[in-house]
């Protein structure tokens, strides 16, 4: 009698700690695609958690991330899987990895790599899991996105990112601009490059402060440096204003052969230092920026002239 009543205690605390698995039943589980030119979304909801969703912004490749809608994940480093579908006898899980976890609505986004692999999985009927635990008593969680419906849902997705935009707001918000013939002309890569950030502008209009600061090597003397570096300011200036920029929009500052980004000492350095940096800021209404203005610049700490 004793014996047995040992081992019902056992079956109790020895036990292992129980586990919260998030998922939506197959019949309910769907893929939803939303997007414009600048980002594309695939997503499926998870029953009594949030959402599971693929995001690609302009100029990026996918990463994978959890909507949550309660703070379920505690912090640290979980397990990221492409997980086999139970009728795929014989196939394993794919280990993608860790991806580090916080706080917030958002936990966590995977790597670019680890989202395309997802991607791959899920086209071969395979399926997001994110296994971790949970942030009151420790107890193993799971997440799991389900492969339900997916090609149809990944061809209108794959329709939404053929039209982003080359180029998002936080890869050209500061653009360094070359002059490597050592004139004052835009080259045929700059003006490609000032192109592509207009292109980015006129899809999104609040946009619309422009900072030039123009520079040189040490090549002259410190006055025409100066004065080769307000050239250069005002060549990308008139682009820009060729190109439907107001003049009101934009400042132009210039100085010559100071705050070099390398030091002067080789033809290589010299032409990285031949250069207009510029800044794109927003402003809601005149008078009123939602973003700093691009402040004067300070010397880098390894710079200097010969």
């Amino acid at each position: 009698m004793r014996q047995r009543y040992f081992a019902l205690l056992c079956a109790f605390a020895c036990a292992p700690a129980a586990a919260v698995s998030f998922q939506t039943r197959l019949e309910k589980a769907e893929w939803q695609v939303q997007g414009d030119q600048f980002e594309c979304r695939l997503s499926q909801p998870v029953t009594d958690f949030g959402s599971g969703e693929f995001v690609r912004k302009a100029g990026e490749q996918a990463v994978f991330r959890l909507n949550a809608r309660e703070h379920w994940l505690d912090r640290g480093s979980a397990t990221l899987l492409a997980a086999a579908a139970p009728w795929q006898p014989g196939r394993g899980d794919i280990n993608l990895g860790a991806v580090t976890v916080g706080n917030g609505d958002v936990p966590f986004s995977s790597t670019q790599q680890q989202a395309g692999r997802l991607l791959t999985g899920l086209l071969e009927g395979r399926s997001p899991l994110v296994r971790h635990r949970t942030l009151q008593g420790g107890d193993s969680l799971e997440v799991r996105l389900l492969p339900t419906n997916f090609s149809k849902a990944y061809n209108d997705y794959l329709g939404c990112t053929a039209k982003l935009l080359p180029v998002n707001y936080d890869q050209v918000k500061q653009a360094t601009l070359g002059f490597p013939g050592g004139g004052a002309e835009l080259d045929d890569t700059t003006r490609a490059k000032l192109d592509i950030i207009l292109q980015l502008v006129k899809a999104d209009p609040s946009i619309n402060r422009f900072s030039l600061d123009g520079y040189s090597d040490n090549s002259g003397n410190r006055l025409s440096n100066r004065d080769l570096s307000r050239r250069r300011a005002l060549a990308v200036e008139q682009y820009l204003k060729a190109n439907g920029i107001g003049e009101e929009q934009i400042t132009v500052r210039f100085y010559g052969e100071q705050y070099p980004l390398v030091p002067n000492t080789s033809a290589a350095n010299r032409e990285k230092n031949r250069r207009v940096t510029l800044h794109l800021s927003r402003e809601t209404a005149p008078g009123k920026p939602t973003e700093p203005a691009a402040p004067a610049p300070t010397p880098p700490a390894t710079a200097g002239t010969s």
